[in-house]
């Protein structure tokens, strides 16, 4: 198995958009799967629509379901990071997809992303490795 590790700047964003690093990385491989996975206890990646409200609209369902406040057990870093460590409980962490002659097989909307909230960490990682059938 091909695995490489990336390194991705996510600023304060809660959506980062990796499409272009996961189709990279697929580019020329043939057949194949791709898994892609995000090492961090307080992100996850998810398939969604971009720019037409949609990360709006998902920041305000997160907003909805684990508040940024104090009510948290989990109180280190930042008030409300409690409720960054819930967020792969509802993201997944990891993905995967398939890739025919080396091109990513997304639907026609559909952008692979980071999903952090997390505004203590600017920077994340993100590894894709390379799964192939005998």
């Amino acid at each position: 198995m091909e695995s490489d590790l990336f390194t991705v700047e996510t600023g304060s964003r809660l959506v980062t958009d990796v499409t272009d690093v996961v189709a990279a990385f697929c580019d020329g491989r043939g057949d194949g799967l791709c898994h892609v996975f995000a090492p961090h206890a307080t992100a996850g990646l998810a398939l969604m629509e971009l720019g037409s409200g949609s990360e709006q609209d998902l920041q305000d369902m997160v907003e909805r379901l684990v508040p940024r406040d104090d009510r948290y057990r989990h109180r280190h870093g930042s008030c409300g990071h409690g409720a960054d460590h819930l967020l792969p409980v509802l993201v997944q962490p990891s993905i995967v997809l398939p890739v025919l002659d080396g091109r990513l097989q997304l639907g026609t909307w559909q952008s692979v992303v980071i999903v952090d909230s997390n505004v203590d960490n600017t920077e994340r990682q993100l590894r894709c490795s390379w799964l192939v059938g005998s």
